[in-house]
Order: C-alpha cells, then sequence, then structure tokens
C-alpha cells in the first residue's frame, strides 16, 4: 500500500515539471529560478530511486516514474544553463 502512495506522490510532484521546463524554455530567461533548488530535488529523486531499489528488489514502476521526474528535473537544469548564457549574451551586446 505505501508503493502506491508514493506513487500517487511522483505522479503528483511530476506533473508540475513538464509546466517548468517549458516555460524556462519558452522565456529563455532564469529569472524565478533556482538551480540549487532544481539541485536539491534532483538529489531527492536519486534517493528516493536508490530507496525503491533497496526496499523493492528488482524493477518497480516506481524507479521509472522517478526516472521521469529527473529527466524533467535535469531538462530544466540544462535549460537554466543555456538561459544563464542567453542572458551573458545579451549583456554584453547592451554594452557594446
Amino acid at each position: 500500500m505505501g508503493e502506491l502512495f508514493e506513487a500517487v506522490m511522483i505522479v503528483c510532484f511530476g506533473l508540475a515539471w513538464p509546466v517548468s521546463v517549458y516555460k524556462s524554455y519558452v522565456s529563455r530567461s532564469t529569472k524565478g529560478k533556482s538551480v540549487f533548488f532544481l539541485l536539491i530535488v534532483l538529489v531527492g529523486y536519486v534517493a528516493g530511486m536508490i530507496h525503491v531499489f533497496l526496499d523493492y528488489p528488482g524493477l518497480s514502476y516506481l524507479n521509472g516514474l522517478y526516472i521521469v521526474n529527473t529527466m524533467m528535473i535535469v531538462a530544466d537544469i540544462l535549460l537554466y544553463v543555456r538561459n544563464r548564457r542567453l542572458e551573458a549574451g545579451e549583456g554584453r551586446e547592451a554594452r557594446a
């Protein structure tokens, strides 16, 4: 039963990531983003995957959910890096 509630939690958290990734992509800005926060959540998901691996031998659908969420966070971090570079480039152009 605990596995079901963990799955619900992962899905609920996971629903927000595609929106966050889309907004990062479209806005081309780091405004309102914290890479530190994203890294903390990433560490939490990795810890969750380790927990599932240790408590549920074999492959569990929970790890699939964790992997999807982890991929979304990694995408958001990569977009953060891209957007930071774009912002730095705009700053150089404005001074020129």
